[in-house]
């Protein structure tokens, strides 16, 4: 799940990432402004839920894919866009 909130007096988007895979025990955001090198670790929950907050520019849209357990990757059904990548998969879009 993602929640978006626009921020009136800043050019920025506070988004809420929400995800609770099957058997995780660490879930990683990669490519938010196109950093593919450094994952952004979500904060577990209680009943297995991951979360993690950013603040992104408005008016950009950043590709993005889950990493559980540091081996499967993940795309976020509630996403704006899916985009075909290099790797015959597809990643996922949140266009602010």
């Amino acid at each position: 799940m993602i929640q978006k909130t626009y921020l009136k007096t800043k050019d920025l988007c506070k988004v809420k990432f929400t995800v609770t895979p099957e058997n995780a025990e660490t879930v990683e955001i990669l490519g938010l402004n196109n950093d593919w090198e450094n994952p952004a670790v979500m904060s577990k929950k209680k009943g297995g839920t991951f979360t993690y907050d950013a603040s992104l520019p408005k008016n950009t849209q950043h590709e993005f894919r889950y990493r559980v357990n540091q081996s499967e990757w993940m795309n976020e059904p509630e996403a704006d866009e899916q985009k075909p990548n290099e790797f015959g998969s597809s990643n996922s879009v949140i266009v602010l």
